[in-house]
This record gives C-alpha cells, sequence and structure tokens, in this order.
C-alpha cells in the first residue's frame, strides 16, 4: 500500500498530484498568467509565484484525493532538469514536508517522469518502446528498455522542436503562451500553403536552429512586399510552419523505428498535446503498423500526475533520497 505526494515545479506550472497504489487520484496544476505580460517566462517571478501557489496546490490535491496528510506515505518531487528558483521552491517543501511527516523522499528526473506518464492510464506501451519526448526544452527519441533503464539514441543539437513554435508564434505577434495558438490557427490552413527546408542532420539527431531562421528571413521577405502578409494568411503560415516541424520529427521517428525493429512507439512532453503531431504520427502508424501511446492532455504539459507515476515506480524498488538533496538545473537523462 502506498500513497505518494508528487511535487512538479520545473518551470512556471506548480503541480501537485497524489497516486494512491499506482492510481492517480489527483493532479492538481496550477498555472502562472504572470509571464503573459513578457511574452516568456521571467525566472525570478516564476520562483515567486510557486512560493504562494504551492500550499493551496497541495491542500487541494489532498480533497481531491480524499486523503489526509497523514495518509502520504512518500514525497515525491523533480529535482531537475528546469529553472534553479523554481526547483528550489518545490524541493525545498518536498523536504520539510517528509521530514516533519517522517516519510521517504523520492527524487524524479522530469524528461524520465514525462515518458512514464504512458503507465498513468491504459493502455500501457510494452518494453521496448521508442519514446519521442518533444516540448520547448527538449526534442528527444529515447530507448525505453524498462522504467528505468533509457537511453538517448537521438536529441536536438540545437534549438527544440517547441522554440521553432514558440519563435514562429512570437514572429506572427501572437500572445504568450504561442505553441497552442499556432496550432489553433493551423486547423483552419493549407499545411502545403508554404514549403519550407528540412534540416538534413546526421543519424537520430535534429537541429530546429536554421529552421526558425528561415521563417525569419521568409516572413520579412514577405512583409517588404506585402505589409499585411501576415493578417492575410496567417491560418496557412501556422498550418505550414507546424506541418514542417511534424514532419522533420516523424522522419527521424521512422528512422529510429526501422533502426531499433519497434513498433512501440510513444510521444511525450508539452509539445504532445499538439493536434498535428497526433494526427500525424496515427497516419504513419496506420501506414507501418505502430503500436502508439499518447498521454493524455493533462499529462503531456507538466504536471505532478507524471511525477507521482515515476515516485510509484521508485517506491517500489525503495529508492529513496536523503535531506541532503538539492535540486539541479541540469540533470544528466
Amino acid at each position: 500500500m502506498s500513497v505518494i505526494l508528487a511535487i512538479e515545479s520545473s518551470c512556471d506550472d506548480t503541480s501537485v498530484a497524489i497516486c494512491n497504489n499506482g492510481k492517480i487520484t489527483a493532479n492538481v496544476i496550477a498555472n502562472q498568467t504572470i509571464h503573459q505580460n513578457y511574452g516568456g517566462v521571467i525566472p525570478e517571478l516564476a520562483s515567486r509565484v510557486h512560493q504562494q501557489n504551492i500550499v493551496p496546490a497541495v491542500q487541494q490535491a489532498l480533497i481531491n484525493a480524499n486523503v489526509t496528510k497523514q495518509d502520504i506515505n512518500a514525497v515525491a518531487f523533480t529535482r531537475g532538469p528546469g529553472l534553479l528558483g523554481s526547483l528550489l521552491v518545490g524541493v525545498s517543501f518536498a523536504k520539510s514536508f517528509a521530514l516533519a511527516l517522517n516519510v521517504p523522499l523520492i527524487s524524479v528526473n522530469h524528461m524520465h517522469a514525462h515518458i512514464l506518464a504512458h503507465f498513468i492510464d491504459d493502455p500501457k506501451p510494452s518494453f521496448p518502446f521508442l519514446c519521442l519526448t518533444v516540448s520547448g526544452g527538449h526534442t528527444q527519441i529515447v530507448l525505453v528498455k524498462d522504467y528505468f533503464d533509457m537511453e538517448i539514441v537521438g536529441e536536438t543539437l540545437d534549438d527544440a522542436a517547441g522554440e521553432a513554435f514558440d519563435k514562429t508564434a512570437k514572429l506572427l505577434n501572437l500572445p504568450y503562451p504561442g505553441g497552442p495558438l499556432v496550432d489553433k490557427h493551423a486547423k483552419m490552413g493549407n499545411p502545403l500553403a508554404f514549403k519550407f527546408a528540412e534540416p538534413q542532420i546526421a543519424d537520430l539527431n535534429f537541429s530546429f536552429s536554421g529552421f526558425k531562421t528561415s521563417i525569419l528571413y521568409f516572413i520579412r521577405k514577405q512583409e517588404q512586399q506585402n505589409p499585411d502578409f501576415i493578417a492575410e494568411n496567417l491560418d496557412d503560415i501556422c498550418a505550414s510552419v507546424q506541418h514542417s516541424i511534424v514532419q522533420i520529427l516523424l522522419n527521424k521517428l521512422k528512422k529510429a523505428a526501422k533502426q531499433y525493429n519497434i513498433k512501440e512507439i510513444a510521444i511525450a512532453g508539452g509539445v504532445s498535446a499538439n493536434s498535428g503531431l497526433r494526427d500525424g504520427l496515427q497516419k504513419t502508424a496506420d501506414e507501418l503498423g505502430w503500436n502508439i501511446y499518447i498521454p493524455a492532455f493533462q499529462y503531456c504539459t507538466d504536471n505532478a500526475g507524471m511525477i507521482a507515476i515515476a515516485g510509484y515506480h521508485k517506491f517500489l524498488k525503495e529508492d529513496f533520497v536523503g535531506q541532503d538533496v538539492s535540486p539541479m538545473a541540469r540533470m544528466e537523462f
């Protein structure tokens, strides 16, 4: 029997979840809206809002799961990677909470948790499987051999796919966070209206730096000829950019699946909520006979539910850490 309290505070969302014997019974996410004024996350502001949100989020999670503090058997938390100030709030609270209740602490790697989110609901992937993890800060293809036996077989050499979405949104004067808005406009546009070159990167690695630059130059050139180009073509621009990014991701994923002879394929991370990527993955799966796994929307973006399920599997192994643990902005996979 285990009731695990989990805390996620790696960036700008404060999240608290409860895992009761492997089942997520609460997943509270407190979003931060203050960053919309600045067009991106301001680390100092993020950590301050985490301090305001964490106690109410914990209280709400306990209420939603119908448990009390005395029912908690362990506290799991995101150690890294992430913004150091934000991580510090979550780690400090987790240590204090565990110390007060005299229960063990469980350290979780944020990137491992994104992958393990697939074990929250059915159907669950079988080992080994490939997971394309795509977010604002990471783009990785991971060979998952067991719950904590994972190998990165391909990753971005510079910028992440999520950054390409966010940069495009900024160029198109869409408010922050722009990724979901690009997706929204893309649904109404023609994905073949404009063509962008696919970066030719060796092996299973990615690069989105040059891709972002090509979008910048394309928009500048078009606006010189027509100052109203963005307003008149917003849906088509979003659809074309999204189509290009999705094709870059899926082409590498297809190459990885063939190389490792694996048909169990998963996606994770914030960008896995993108409708274009989900549709493209389903189409590819139908063509190649893949079994695909996509987390529920609430488990795609940063959330404590994924920290809780990772913590649960560590709890079963009695993989605990001491009170001397500290957050890590950069953390080895």
